[in-house]
């Protein structure tokens, strides 16, 4: 069995964002990339699981971008992974991203698919669907567990209220988030093995985006902290009523 993981790089979470252009870009000067969190620590982890187990027999990771995924898709590699693809295009439309994933997925042919449920830098889950719908196959979302036997995927996914485990033919693309694996760190042999692997780069068929980003926003400094003593609770109060809209 074949197992494709979807990588997505992202600013880490420190990394001070200052915008350019106007607001209609972000200045990527300086900003430390990693890899999504939700790919590498259930998708991605999931899938080296299923691997180490003896039920898949490689595992490659794929990632759409245009700029320098080496350190990100390299530590994919020292987790794990067996092949690494670059996919060379623009990633900002996520119907743009899955028609590429999806035109190189069906070239070479995976049992599951993986990716993690959402994207930290734009909270996006929708690639993973469309990717899914593109392929003509079975897509299952949020997965807490992952279990496959013979041609069959058994998912435990959150709902509203609860949980459910959803049962279906291989092939399959499924989101994965916490529960579906515990994160791991690379070790030594990892790192050295990951230095000299080939990362393929793959020009796909220009696709035309759906969607386009006009311009972006800081969110607001944070306000100051105000302190009111314990003896006044009519500030308190009235400040309540004033600053939190508090009825």
């Amino acid at each position: 069995m074949k197992i494709l993981v979807c990588i997505s790089q992202v600013p880490d979470t420190s990394t001070k964002i200052i915008l350019k252009n106007n607001n209609t870009s972000v200045n990527s000067d300086g900003v430390t990339y990693v890899i999504n969190p939700y790919d590498e620590w259930y998708a991605l982890i999931r899938a080296i699981e299923l691997k180490e187990s003896g039920i898949a027999t490689q595992v490659h990771l794929v990632t759409v971008d245009r700029f320098d995924v080496g350190p990100v898709i390299r530590k994919a590699l020292a987790l794990g992974g067996d092949e690494a693809i670059r996919i060379d295009a623009d990633n900002d439309d996520p119907y743009e991203t899955a028609n590429y994933i999806a035109e190189y997925a069906a070239e070479v042919g995976y049992d599951l698919i993986l990716c993690g449920k959402e994207s930290i830098d734009y909270n996006n889950g929708t690639t993973g669907a469309m990717l899914a719908e593109l392929l003509g196959v079975d897509y299952i979302g949020f997965a807490t567990g992952i279990q496959v036997e013979a041609n069959t995927a058994v998912v435990t996914r959150e709902i509203e209220g609860g949980e459910e485990t959803d049962v279906c033919n291989l092939p399959v693309v499924i989101s994965c988030q916490k529960g579906v694996a515990e994160a791991r760190i690379p070790n030594m042999r990892g790192i050295m093995a990951a230095r000299t692997r080939p990362l393929k780069v793959v020009v796909p068929s220009k696709i035309t985006a759906v969607t386009k980003i006009l311009t972006y926003e800081l969110p607001p400094a944070k306000a100051g902290i105000k302190l009111v003593s314990p003896d006044n609770m009519d500030e308190l109060v009235e400040l309540l009523h004033a600053e939190t809209k508090v009825i």
